[in-house]
């Protein structure tokens, strides 16, 4: 099992931690590992392109007119 140390952590944050863990009648570690699992197991496992839609989907999208290729593709020529 891998250990992480979270540094600078706030003191609200951990004496809420702390009343969670407390209610929950476990330990503060437990409470952490249990809050992980969820906020991940919460997140779509989606690809970036997936993302980057969704994201601007509130925009109402652009439809591009793409220009047509009257020429087949060649190489990029360099001057040496």
């Amino acid at each position: 099992m891998a250990t992480i140390t979270i540094r600078n952590l706030d003191d609200d944050l951990k004496a809420e931690l702390r009343l969670a863990a407390a209610r929950h009648g476990h330990s503060m570690e437990e409470e952490v590992r249990t809050i992980l699992r969820r906020a991940l197991a919460a997140e779509p496992q989606q690809g970036l392109g997936s993302r980057i839609r969704q994201r601007f989907a509130a925009e109402g999208g652009v439809e591009l007119e793409l220009p047509s290729r009257k020429q087949r593709p060649r190489a990029a020529e360099f001057e040496e």
